[in-house]
C-alpha cells in the first residue's frame, strides 16, 4: 500500500512501492519468458547483447541496465539531498516570513502529497519525479520543523536523533537477516497502515470542520486514556508501522537487484525510502511535541 500515511494537517505522505517480481529478467527480456509473458512497456537490449556484458569484468548497472544495490544508494542519497536542501530553504524562508510558514508546510505538503501519489501508482517513476518529491516535502519538513522548534527548542534535534536511531536499528537488524517480513505480516501491517490514514484524516477533518476535541491542539490525539496522550499511543504505533515498511523497502532494493530489475526501478525504491524516513520524522517530532505540550 502506499505507505499511506498523510497526517492531519496535510503534513505527510508516503508511498508504498510494489513488491518486485520474482523474476524481471524472466519478464522483461526477450527470449526469458514464456510466450505471451513479457511485460510490456520495457524494451531492453537483446539478451545476447546482456549475457556479454555480464561476463565483462567491468559490467555495471550502466552497461547492463540492471538495477544493483550501490545504484539505487546512490539514488537514494541524491533524494535525500534534495529532501535537505528542501528543508533548507523551507526553514528560511519560514525564517523570514514567520507569518507564512504555516502556508509553506502545507503547500509542500500537499504537492509532495500530489507527487507521492504519482510515484505511488506509476511503474517507474523517473529521477525528475522522484527528485520533485523529495523536494516538495523538504519544503513542509523544514517549515514545519522551524514551527515546532519555535514553541519546544531543541525538539528538531531529538526527533532528528531519534530518527536516525530508528533508521539505523532497522538497517542494522535487517542486515543481520534478523528482521525479514512475511505475507502474513504484511497484510497485518496494511491494515493497521489503512486504520492510521482513516484516523488522521477524520482527526483533520474534525479539526477543520470542527467536530470531537477540535477545540484541542492535536484534536483527538489530544485526547488522554489512563494518563496517556491518544497521539503518543497511536504515534508510537505508527513508527513501529513505518519501520516496518522501511523493512519493506530494503526487501525490495535487494530482490530486485538479486532478480535483475530495471535499473531505473532504482528511483522506485529511493522513493520509498524516503518517504518512510519522512513518514518516522513527523510522527516521532509530534510525539514529542505532544509529550512537551503536556509538560
Amino acid at each position: 500500500m502506499a505507505k499511506l500515511g498523510f497526517t492531519d494537517p496535510a503534513f505527510q505522505t508516503s508511498t508504498r512501492p510494489p513488491q518486485a517480481p520474482t523474476s524481471y529478467a524472466a519478464q522483461t527480456y526477450p527470449g526469458g519468458a514464456a510466450a505471451g509473458q513479457q511485460s510490456p512497456g520495457l524494451v531492453p537490449p537483446p539478451a545476447s547483447h546482456l549475457e556479454g556484458l555480464y561476463s565483462a569484468p567491468s559490467a555495471d548497472a550502466v552497461d547492463t541496465g540492471r538495477m544493483t544495490v550501490e545504484d539505487t544508494i546512490h539514488k537514494t542519497l541524491a533524494s535525500f539531498g534534495v529532501l535537505l536542501l528542501g528543508a533548507v530553504v523551507g526553514w528560511w524562508a519560514t525564517l523570514a516570513n514567520p507569518g507564512m510558514g504555516l502556508g509553506i508546510a502545507i503547500v509542500g505538503a500537499l504537492a509532495g502529497f500530489v507527487l507521492g501519489l504519482v510515484n505511488s501508482f506509476k511503474r517507474m517513476p523517473g529521477a525528475g519525479l522522484v527528485l520533485a518529491y523529495a523536494g516538495a516535502e523538504g519544503l513542509f519538513i523544514g517549515a514545519f520543523s522551524l514551527i515546532m522548534e519555535q514553541v519546544f527548542p531543541g525538539i528538531v534535534m531529538q526527533a532528528t536523533l531519534a530518527t536516525l536511531a530508528v533508521v539505523g536499528v532497522t538497517l542494522a537488524l535487517f542486515s543481520s537477516g534478523k528482521v525479514r517480513t512475511s505475507p502474513r505480516m504484511t497484510k497485518i501491517v496494511m491494515i493497521a497502515a489503512l486504520g492510521y490514514l482513516a484516523f488522521s484524516l477524520l482527526n483533520f477533518g474534525f479539526m477543520i470542520f470542527g467536530g470531537p476535541a477540535s477545540d484541542l491542539a492535536w484534536g483527538m490525539r489530544s485526547v488522554e486514556i489512563m494518563g496517556i496522550p491518544l497521539g503518543v499511543i497511536i504515534g508510537i504505533l505508527a513508527v513501529l508501522l513505518a519501520a516496518y515498511m522501511l523493512v519493506m523497502d530494503f526487501e525490495f532494493v535487494q530482490n530486485g537487484a538479486r532478480n535483475g530489475a530495471p535499473r531505473k526501478l532504482g528511483w522506485k525504491a529511493s522513493f520509498g525510502i524516503v518517504a518512510t524516513v519522512i513518514w518516522i520524522y513527523v510522527e516521532i517530532l509530534r510525539v514529542i511535541a505532544i509529550l512537551r505540550g503536556n509538560d
